[in-house]
């Protein structure tokens, strides 16, 4: 049986409105906290020597993790930072390969001197891409936590100065 072609096309454009239903769509946040503990982060980091790569404001759920893939260089030092909601108890990060083995994991609770910061230094042994997981924890708020994620690398090459007046 033929169908009419408006009809396959409705049938179509239909399906399509269904579909979109399921899909997750990533929405920024403000929180004039967070925005300062980021500045700070940012400036620390560059007076390191690290450059920023990436970074994203992101609404996020209590207790759902926000998958973020990013392509890492071999050899190249990387710094990746989660600064989470300041009311949330429990933040957590992990980091898996492309094999999907966990090579970072990390944890911090609200009472911690940092609590809702996250920071870990990693140097892959391969080029490949890597996905980070961050997840807080909050009993009251459920939605529209705010969770901040950077990435920088490491580009200046640090030189002792106390070695280098003695010579």
């Amino acid at each position: 049986m033929k169908l009419p072609p408006l009809f396959s096309a409705l049938l179509l454009i239909s399906f399509g409105a269904f579909a979109q239903k399921d899909v997750i769509k990533i929405q920024s946040c403000e929180n004039s906290m967070i925005q300062h503990q980021v500045d700070s982060l940012k400036l620390l980091y560059n007076k390191d020597g690290f450059v920023l790569l990436k970074e994203a404001s992101v609404a996020m759920e209590s207790e759902y993790e926000l998958p973020v893939i990013v392509p890492l260089a071999e050899g190249g030092w990387y710094q990746f930072v989660f600064v989470g909601d300041y009311t949330s108890r429990l933040y957590e990060v992990r980091m898996y390969d492309w094999n999907e083995k966990m090579v970072v994991y990390q944890k911090k609770q609200w009472g911690d001197v940092d609590g809702n910061i996250i920071a870990y230094s990693y140097i892959p042994k391969f080029t490949e891409y890597h996905m980070m997981k961050p997840v807080q924890v909050n009993k009251k708020k459920k939605t529209n936590l705010c969770g901040y994620v950077m990435l920088f690398k490491k580009t200046k090459q640090e030189t002792d100065t106390s070695l280098t007046a003695r010579k």
